[in-house]
């Protein structure tokens, strides 16, 4: 990474926060955002935490610089923090509360309550960086599979912009510490929000955004991939737009039943359900009922699949060995009226149970006997 071999110092004023960072929202992020809009988005960031230690320990990090690029902002050249910058949003309120235009109760109350460290707005260590090429590898490394790591969509579309820059899944691996598989699966899965994003009518992008893992997750089952038909060996030109022209419909249920829109809930609620959702894109059956509903159930469709079998069969084989456990230890408790009164419960749902099931239950009672 080329940068300067020292590091310098800047008033919190000069320093601008980066209108392309990720962690803003993709749909949020653009070349053109104000400082003002950028400030309002990373409140969301919790900040105040950050600058009580700056309060409270004299100051900033200094150990710990701003990486930052010059770049132009409007017709002016300035100095862009690529990495630190919840800790500069930190700063830039505090000063706001010290100057009297706290954001929030909690910023005034700061500024009442200490004594602002002497310099601490004045001298803001950096350190300058050729290029935001330059510290890719350092990102990628820290925030991918490092020290402070991003969300899953963030750490996906990092991977997706150096395959798109020209390297390979192997290459990118390495430069970030991972496996080629597991970039192949972030690449496919970002390209397939992207062709969602551009493609899909009803996508709302907020929401595909904190659910990015849901699509990740479940794109790379065998139901998922038979469904919208993706070629997960194809060349990286093709997985560029990873579902086929002639499965967008397919790939329009798919964002629904995994996002949601603004007017319905996600068929799928968190990434639990994802190897059963899986078992429901593989059957012809429950994909009929699902393609075939306004408002399909998660759990009908997982009876029609006959994934509720294998479900109910793992509810009563876990009830079984927490019977076992409890086996063990129950003679000491024999006076216990509230284990009593569990045991009998158990019980009465162990006899229904068994009426169900003819064959267990006369084979059980025959044990007894």
């Amino acid at each position: 990474m080329k940068t300067s071999k020292e590091v310098q110092y800047a008033d919190v004023d000069e320093l601008y926060l980066d209108p392309l960072n990720p962690r803003i929202g993709r749909s949020r992020t653009k070349k053109d955002n104000s400082q003002e809009f950028l400030l309002e988005a990373m409140q969301e960031w919790v900040l105040d935490e950050l600058a009580m230690s700056y309060l409270e320990n004299g100051g900033f990090w200094a150990y710990e610089p701003l990486l930052v690029v010059e770049e132009k902002i409007g017709r002016k050249k300035a100095k862009i923090v690529v990495e630190g910058n919840r800790r500069l949003a930190a700063l830039k309120t505090l000063k706001s509360a010290f100057d009297g235009n706290a954001r929030s109760q909690k910023w005034k109350s700061l500024a009442e309550e200490y004594d602002c460290p002497e310099e601490l707005f004045e001298s803001v260590p950096y350190v300058t960086c050729d290029s935001r090429e330059d510290v890719s590898a350092f990102l990628g490394f820290r925030h991918v599979t490092g020290i402070k790591q991003w969300n899953a969509d963030e750490k996906a579309a990092y991977i997706s912009k150096l395959i798109e820059s020209g390297m390979s899944y192997q290459e990118v691996a390495r430069k970030i510490g991972s496996k080629s598989p597991t970039v192949r699966k972030h690449f496919i899965a970002f390209r397939a929000l992207v062709q969602i994003e551009q493609e899909v009518e009803d996508y709302d992008p907020e929401l595909g955004e904190h659910r990015f893992a849901v699509l990740y997750m479940s794109i790379d089952t065998v139901g998922a991939k038979k469904y919208l038909r993706i070629d997960m060996d194809a060349s990286t030109e093709s997985l560029m737009r990873p579902v086929p022209k002639e499965h967008i419909d397919q790939l329009a249920r798919f964002s629904r039943w995994v996002f949601g829109t603004k007017d319905s809930r996600p068929l799928v609620k968190d990434t639990r359900q994802i190897s059963d959702f899986a078992a429901i894109l593989a059957s012809e059956k429950a994909v009929k009922y699902l393609e075939s509903k306004k408002m399909p159930q998660f759990e009908m469709a997982m009876r029609i699949s006959g994934g509720d079998e294998s479900q109910t069969i793992e509810y009563v084989l876990e009830a079984a060995e927490n019977t076992e456990l409890a086996l063990m230890r129950a003679h000491a408790h024999t006076d216990s009226d509230e284990l009593q009164d569990a045991v009998a419960r158990l019980g009465q749902d162990v006899v229904q149970l068994l009426k169900i099931f003819p064959e267990a239950y006369a084979e059980t009672l025959g044990e007894v006997q």
